[in-house]
């Protein structure tokens, strides 16, 4: 499973954690403004904004994770099993047929603000291509954002539902609105040490910080995780700073990270958080820790030619280094 955020503070930052049992080899990758993205079944783009974000390239081919273009919007999807639906190509009139891995390119190519990424997704079937016999449709959903409107897009058996996303937060199950359902029945926590409304007239002593948040789920399910990075994400402070405010997205990312040996899928297998992003998607650097290097490394995209056309990769650094003092 997996959890995206946004965050604000001189600049609008985005990211996600991937939490799954294996990796695909995925790269940090550039996408410039003159590489052919070609589509299915609709028009390719031989020019189209440049992005930067994770991928796994397969035949030359982005599939992305999770990627920021140059005007700062920023989609991710995640895992959606059981209630995501891709349909049959409509092969209608005023209808855009993408398939579930074009979709991030698709939108991120031509949509520079999530308003323009809403009317197009008015008029978009989720279609059921495979990129291939070994890459089937993963069942996704996705976050979209643009540091003033964030919304969530959930392709089911009666056609795409968008739904804004006013904490700026996902996970995986269940649907969106379920989830801001669930959200509620916390909304009495809070970042102070708790005050008593129990029985205001008893001296019901502390014994410990951070009380207000007495009851905040702590589970790796999706429904838990949502809750705790809300809660998280929403109560977060730093300085304004590049360093303070990468460091404090990844620490609100952190609060639901997945750790080898507590999400056991049997025969051996164990969810993990692969990575974690945060993108500065003011200026197009893409930060990004793994699973076993939690040194923060990072891409700046517009250190790149921007009006090339062919794609640059980042393979991930794991192999963390000690700084030893003595």
């Amino acid at each position: 499973m997996c959890t995206a955020a946004t965050y604000t503070s001189k600049d609008h930052y985005f990211g996600r954690n991937l939490d799954l049992e294996y990796s695909y080899d995925e790269t940090v990758t550039v996408c410039p403004r003159r590489f052919p993205l070609t589509f299915r079944h609709v028009d390719d783009q031989p020019e189209h904004y440049a992005m930067i974000g994770m991928a796994y390239v397969a035949g030359g081919y982005p599939l992305f994770y999770d990627a920021t273009n140059e005007k700062g919007l920023s989609m991710a999807g995640l895992n959606f099993p059981d209630n995501a639906a891709f349909l049959p190509c409509r092969n209608e009139a005023n209808t855009y047929d993408v398939a579930s891995f074009e979709i991030i390119p698709w939108l991120l190519g031509q949509c520079a603000s999530v308003a323009e990424a809403r009317k197009l997704l008015a008029n978009t079937n989720v279609c059921n291509d495979n990129f291939a016999p070994q890459l089937p449709a993963n069942p996704l959903h996705w976050m979209v954002d643009d540091g003033k409107e964030c919304i969530v897009v959930e392709p089911l058996a009666s056609g795409i539902r968008v739904y804004d996303n006013p904490v700026g937060v996902m996970t995986n199950n269940p649907t969106f609105d379920m989830q801001m359902t669930y959200l509620a029945n916390f909304q009495g926590l809070d970042a102070g040490q708790g005050e008593n409304r129990l029985a205001p007239g008893i001296d019901l002593h502390r014994y410990s910080r951070g009380m207000g948040s007495l009851g905040i789920p702590g589970g790796l399910d999706s429904a838990s995780r949502f809750v705790k990075v809300a809660f998280t994400k929403l109560h977060s402070v730093s300085a304004e700073d590049e360093s303070s405010s990468v460091s404090q997205f990844l620490h609100i990312l952190g609060s639901v990270y997945q750790q080898r040996g507590c999400c056991d899928l049997g025969d051996g297998k164990y969810e993990i958080t692969i990575y974690s992003s945060c993108v500065n998607a003011t200026k197009g650097i893409y930060y990004y820790t793994t699973y076993d290097n939690p040194q923060v490394s990072g891409v700046d995209m517009h250190k790149e030619n921007l009006d090339g056309s062919e794609l640059v990769t980042y393979p991930l650094i794991e192999q963390q280094t000690f700084n030893m003092q003595n």
